[in-house]
């Protein structure tokens, strides 16, 4: 594919239409990091797999930097960034989409037989098919199928043809990891056994704190996956070894969770590894 001709103009009219973009360099990817937020300085994560709390006006953090504003888009410092770029990124998962990115014919052969029509925008190898609904990113999911959703970016490469489904859960499941040999998937996710005297004054402290927990995860814009994950480990953290937690307070948390459209094997596997950081 061709680079964009005028970046800066795309970029405009993507952010009018509520999705969040950052300007690509020569080799189409993000600009690097700036000399304040080099060697991690500023507190974010260099790879931006999470955010980090950099709150620098540069176009520093690839997916988490883009944006809908159109006066950070034409104003400095990104005003020097879209003279030196090629095309224009965005992050779907912002936007509430996925890209199903379809790298060789044979992907695009599955993506025909197992997938519903959507969307669909053609690539220098393959195609993107672009769905209605935000996931989590992964490479690789099977030979020649990537997907990028939160925490990642897309090159934007034209409107596409077709009109836009839903998220398949078939997508979905492409992101889940198989549980390792060495440690199996829970079949349950009964809470922590306690055993210890519980340090909390009143059921009221855990009660709010389940319930801001809830308000987390059901609030999460994107990341949501990431958010999930966050939030049972600061649960279990703070609740995890006294046994004051119960299957209700789970099963509460795993709920939140499922109305974001994270799946009942996403919970378990998130619960799971909380568990596992935390030594429970």
């Amino acid at each position: 594919m061709s680079e964009t001709p005028y970046p800066k103009h795309t970029a405009l009219n993507l952010a009018a239409s509520g999705v969040p973009v950052l300007p690509l360099r020569r080799g189409k990817v993000p600009f690097g990091n700036c000399t304040t937020c080099a060697d991690n300085a500023c507190g974010g994560r260099p790879n931006m797999k999470t955010p980090g709390p950099c709150r620098c006006p540069n176009v520093c953090h690839a997916w988490a930097a883009a944006t809908t504003d159109p006066a950070v888009i034409v104003s400095p410092p990104w005003a020097a960034a879209w003279r030196q770029a090629v095309c224009v990124g965005y992050h779907p998962g912002g936007a509430g989409l996925t890209v199903v990115d379809l790298d060789n014919a044979d992907a695009i052969a599955w993506a025909r037989a197992e997938l519903p029509a959507t969307r669909t925008v053609p690539t220098t190898r393959g195609e993107h098919w672009i769905y209605r609904g935000a996931m989590r990113s992964m490479n690789a999911v099977r030979p020649g199928v990537d997907i990028k959703s939160t925490m990642a970016y897309a090159r934007y490469l034209g409107p596409g043809t077709g009109t836009m489904a839903d998220l398949p859960e078939t997508v979905r499941a492409l992101a889940v990891k198989e549980p390792s040999p060495a440690r199996p998937a829970p079949l349950s996710i009964t809470a922590p056994a306690g055993g210890r005297e519980c340090p909390h004054r009143t059921p009221a402290y855990l009660e709010r704190g389940i319930a801001m927990a809830e308000q987390r995860i059901t609030e999460a814009r994107s990341g949501v996956h990431a958010t999930v994950y966050r939030t049972f480990l600061a649960v279990l953290s703070r609740h995890g070894r006294c046994g004051c937690l119960t299957d209700a307070h789970v099963g509460r948390l795993f709920t939140a969770a499922q109305t974001r459209g994270e799946t009942p094997r996403h919970c378990t596997d998130a619960w799971a590894n909380a568990r596992a950081t935390l030594g429970l």
